[in-house]
């Protein structure tokens, strides 16, 4: 849902005007403001909302959300437009929270100027977070991702790897060699920023990393587990020795993407919140889809041979 607040009233026609053309939208008119509370309304409308909308000065955008801000990778994006409708700024969020292209889109409606900060926009490079939000991925250390996003602002080279090939080659970005190893004609590229459900580098390329200043993994949902246990499982045995697995084989457990089980397992406790606790959905085959998965007949995992525990 966006969320659009107005403090005049000529802030209330653009508000009405921006609800028209875009899906979702809850206004809070300037006397809505008024006898609610600005605080009350902004608190509300960041808990629920995926954006903000103020058509406002910025400083009364920038004191209604500072009390309720966390984290860039948390909290929604927030636009400022002026009373006027003149121009619209991307105050908060504007790449993981969207306010970046969300601002482009109220500026077309609106017939205004879109002003957009974030450096890596401006100098048309892709900042970890806007590729992480594009291709749904985890961002490890958000720390690290800002690093990697004044390398690139500053002309260095940061290196792209994307272990499965699926994503192009961003902008502003460079392949790796293909020995596998930086050279002295590459010694500058001090950025790696790397799409993988892996936990560490593979072992031929553990001597190019070191050549790296910071080491950036953008982590992809691609894992799926087929799981096994006998009746009444400890969960937290269940937690503790998945874990382990994906350890042991170099797989981050945020790269589980279904947790898939039998349909006789289907109300095991360890199981359905091995799901929740993964983050991931919970896939019930019946019998049935065994038996046709093992006839040659494509399926998203053969349980025939699952991770058992405890059988």
């Amino acid at each position: 849902m966006h969320t659009i607040i107005s403090v005049t009233e000529n802030g209330d026609k653009i508000a009405e005007n921006i609800s028209k053309h875009l899906e979702n939208c809850k206004v809070y008119n300037r006397d809505e403001v008024k006898r609610l509370g600005l605080k009350e309304v902004t608190e509300k409308a960041i808990k629920e909302s995926l954006s903000l909308i103020f058509i406002s000065s910025t400083g009364i955008a920038v004191r209604a959300i500072a009390p309720f801000i966390i984290s860039k990778d948390k909290d929604p994006g927030v636009l400022v437009i002026d009373s006027l409708g003149k121009v619209v700024i991307s105050l908060l969020s504007g790449h993981l929270g969207g306010a970046n292209a969300l601002c482009k889109k109220v500026a077309n409606i609106i017939k205004a100027e879109p002003i957009i900060t974030t450096a890596t926009d401006n100098f048309k490079k892709e900042a970890p977070d806007v590729i992480a939000k594009d291709n749904n991925l985890i961002i490890d250390d958000l720390k690290k991702a800002k690093d990697i996003s004044v390398k690139l602002i500053e002309g260095q080279k940061v290196v792209f790897i994307d272990d499965r090939n699926l994503i192009k080659l961003p902008k502003g970005y460079v392949r790796l060699p293909s020995n596998k190893d930086l050279s002295e004609e590459n010694e500058n590229c001090l950025g790696l920023l790397w799409v993988t459900d892996k936990i560490n580098l593979d072992d031929e390329f553990l001597e190019s990393k070191k050549k790296f200043k910071t080491c950036l993994r953008l982590i992809r949902k691609d894992v799926v587990l087929g799981i096994g246990c006998r009746k009444n499982f400890s969960e937290e045995d269940m937690r503790e020795r998945v874990l382990g697995f994906l350890k042991e084989h170099n797989i981050d457990y945020r790269a589980v993407k279904t947790v898939a089980t039998v349909e006789v397992k289907a109300e095991e406790k360890a199981i359905i919140n091995l799901a929740s606790f993964l983050r991931a959905e919970l896939l019930i085959f019946t019998l049935q889809d065994i038996k046709k998965s093992s006839t040659g007949m494509k399926a998203v995992i053969s349980l025939r041979k699952p991770l058992e525990l405890g059988v």
